[in-house]
This record gives C-alpha cells, sequence and structure tokens, in this order.
C-alpha cells in the first residue's frame, strides 16, 4: 500500500478520505499528545520447546539451592515468557506463560488480582497500559485481550494473525501490534477503532511506540527499520539495503527523547539510527565465533538485547555467544567486554545509574558496573533458563520469568546502598 492509499481509511465498508488532526504541534504535554491521539482516523474493526541449555540439569539443579528470591510466583503451569510491572505504582506484575494464560499479581506478597483467560496458544505478550488502568495480555496465535484491572473485565479483544510484540502508546490508550505478516495494529481502546500501516510481507518482528507518541519504529524480518508517522499512516523514513541490517531485526530501544534508535539483529551488528533524518550514524560489533545455541540462526552471534544508558553517553548490546558489550555512544569504541558463561536473553538499564542488568539461559540475573564493566552482583533461584526480566524505577527490585514455570521477586542490594 502507497502512502497515498493509507491516507484512505476504511470506515464500516466505505471508502472516504478522513480529515486527521495535526499531531505535529512542538513540544506538547502528555495530556496534548493523548487528545491528539484520541482523534486520529481509525477504522472501525470492531471486536473480534525444547531449547538447548548450557548446563546439565544436575548442574542447574545444584546452583538452584542458592535462591536469592523474597518472593516465587507459582501460579503458571508452563514456561513464563513475558513479565511486565505497571508503570504508575510499580506495584504489580503481569506474566503470560505457556499455560494460555496471563496474571496480574502483587508484587510484595504474590496475590493474584487478575487472571486473564481465554488465550489459544501461549501467552508471549503482556503489558500495562500508561496509566496501569488496563492490562494488555496477546498470544502467539494472535488473540489479544485487553482487561480493565480495578473490575477486573474483559473489555476488548480482536484477533490478528501470528503474533510478534505488543505495546502500549506512552500516553493514551491505544495499543499497537506487530504481526507475522508484516502489518502494525494500532487500536483505540476499548472502542476498537483501528488502523494499519502495511508494509512488505515479511515479519515485523519487534517494535517502539517513540516517546512524542507521533512516531513509531518498526523492525521486520528482512533487516528493514521503518519511522511511521502514526497519524499519517506513512512510512518517513525506511533504512533497508546497504544501510540496513542483513538479517531479521531481533529488538530495538531508544534514548529517552527518541533521537536515536538502537537497533540488533540476527547479523550479530547493532546499528544507530537518527531518527529524525533516518541516517544510520553508527554501527556496533564484537568478534566471535558460532554462537551456541543458536539452533534455526546461520549468523554467527545473534543480538538479543540493546539499550541506552540515561546518565552517561553509553550503550549496551547483549549477544547470543554470552557478550555484553559496553559502548561509547559518541566514538563507537568498545568500552567493556563483560563476558557471561550462557547466551543473553535481555538486557535493562538502570534508570538513574551506569548499572545495566542482564538475564542469561543459565538461569541468573546479574547487575554490571558500566564504569568499569565489573559484575555488581549475581542473583540465582530458577532452575531453567530466565527467559524475561524488569527491574523497578527504584532499581530495588528485579522480577523474573522463567523456563522453570516460576516468576521470582529479587531484591537488588548493592555496596553503594
Amino acid at each position: 500500500m502507497d502512502n497515498t492509499q493509507e491516507n484512505q481509511i476504511e470506515l464500516h465498508g466505505d471508502e472516504e478520505i478522513i480529515e486527521v488532526i495535526d499531531l505535529n504541534d512542538t513540544e506538547p504535554c502528555p495530556d496534548d499528545l493523548a487528545d491528539d491521539l484520541g482523534d486520529v482516523d481509525f477504522e472501525d474493526a470492531g471486536n473480534a520447546d525444547n531449547d538447548e541449555g548450557w548446563e546439565t540439569e544436575d548442574e542447574m539443579e545444584a546452583e538452584a539451592d542458592q535462591d536469592d528470591s523474597e518472593l516465587t510466583f507459582s501460579k503458571h503451569n508452563g514456561s513464563v515468557f513475558c513479565v511486565s510491572l505497571d508503570p504508575a505504582t510499580n506495584s504489580m506484575a503481569v506474566t503470560g506463560g505457556e499455560d494460555d494464560k496471563a496474571f496480574v499479581w502483587r508484587v510484595s506478597d504474590g496475590e493474584v488480582l487478575l487472571e486473564c483467560t481465554g488465550h489459544k496458544d501461549s501467552v508471549t505478550c503482556a503489558v500495562f497500559s500508561h496509566d496501569s488502568s488496563m492490562v494488555a495480555s496477546g498470544d502467539m496465535s494472535g488473540m489479544i485481550k485487553v482487561w480493565k484491572i480495578e473490575t477486573k473485565e474483559e473489555i476488548w479483544s480482536f484477533e490478528v494473525g501470528d503474533l510478534e510484540w505488543l505495546e502500549w502508546h506512552p500516553c493514551a490508550p491505544v495499543l499497537l501490534a506487530g504481526t507475522d505478516d508484516g502489518n502494525v495494529w494500532m487500536w483505540k481502546i476499548p472502542a476498537g477503532d483501528c488502523k494499519t500501516f502495511q508494509s512488505s510481507a515479511c515479519q515485523a518482528t519487534s517494535g517502539k511506540v517513540l516517546p512524542d507518541g507521533k512516531r513509531a519504529v518498526v523492525g521486520y524480518e528482512d533487516g528493514t527499520v521503518r519511522v511511521w508517522d502514526l497519524k499519517q499512516g506513512n512510512a518517513v523514513h525506511v533504512i533497508k539495503g546497504q544501510e540496513g541490517h542483513k538479517g531479521a531485526l531481533t529488538c530495538l530501544a531508544c534514548n529517552k527523547d527518541g533521537s536515536l534508535v538502537l537497533t540488533g539483529s540476527v547479523d550479530g551488528s547493532a546499528k544507530l539510527i537518527n531518527t529524525t533524518t533516518g541516517k544510520v550514524v553508527g554501527e556496533y560489533s564484537v568478534e566471535g565465533g558460532k554462537a551456541k545455541g543458536s539452533r534455526d540462526r546461520e549468523e554467527s552471534n545473534s543480538v538479543e538485547s540493546v539499550g541506552f544508558c540515561n546518565v552517561l553517553p553509553l550503550v549496551a548490546v547483549a549477544y547470543l555467544d554470552g557478550t555484553l558489550a559496553i559502548y561509547d555512544l559518541s566514538t563507537h569504541v568498545l568500552r567493556h567486554r563483560c563476558q557471561h558463561e550462557a547466551g543473553i536473553v535481555h538486557l535493562q538499564w538502570e534508570e538513574s545509574s551506569s548499572v545495566v542488568s542482564t538475564c542469561c539461559l543459565d538461569g541468573a540475573l546479574r547487575l554490571w558496573d558500566a564504569r568499569s564493566g565489573n559484575m555488581v552482583s549475581e542473583y540465582r533461584g530458577h532452575v531453567a533458563e530466565v527467559l524475561d526480566f524488569t527491574i523497578n524505577r527504584e532499581a530495588t527490585l528485579a522480577v523474573t520469568a522463567s523456563g522453570d514455570h516460576q516468576a521470582k521477586v529479587f531484591c537488588l542490594q548493592r555496596p553503594d546502598r
């Protein structure tokens, strides 16, 4: 679909060009963005493993004798694939699992506040809305459900193609999703009004709404990166070919003001993109051999997670071979190489420090000081790989999700506290 076609929105089967409110005001406040996006024209769409480990089972069980967690959440009956904290209070977690369920539960005592049922497949995405009033859960088959936490009611559902990612708008009741067929969907919740952003028929593997609330960056299986205008519905920048990645996008992250995006790929590289110009302004890669556990990927060392430090001009890139690389943002020079014994699944910077955390296929959570490159602390307790984790704003606790059917809460202790 070209740009002119994308501006024609089908409403109840009748095609007509709808006038939309301009979102391009400078320096909007969150309320303005929410109001503006609320007036964007949508279509009325209605409602509609066997992983090879890095350690033997005996070794994993032996290490599990050390359980550093404060609380274990054991309501899932299969692997726990994803975890998020509510942004308003950080007091609630939502986890999604192989048992086709998501649970919203209290971090302090593990009490279940809401059980999200009715999914057809493993729940791989579960996220809170910006104001923590709603939670969205999505399964691999493409069934997406939204629940109102206060009333514990399902208020909206929709079914798309195989789901790749799911994300809420940062300041409006709007939900975005990327699918296996290359589409990016955007809905107003709970009305269900819909808008789609179509591209070539390959997976929309990762996506992120930028902090301005007006644009989204999406990475695709063919290595392309697109910056979408959420109002107009067109791609304002397309990074592909020699500038783009040579393999599927696995992850992406933006800096605090959204001026830069860091993308990671199975091709073993991370690219720094200026979101205003659409130009690649940096590239990061490390030397490495064939990554253990790469299975279906022919690439030597896939990038699995990326992130920006908020307090120093540093970025972190996590690789499947267990390398955590800390690079200087401006010079792109490798500052530190922090080696793990197993592949890294995910990384997250603390909001107000130079500490970056990683979770691994060996079941451990580790904290690293990016200034020195030294490990600050290590937390164990899972008997299988950690598949996802998140840290609260104060960096005092982490919540992990694991293939051992459990989620755990860890209190983070550091010498500087």
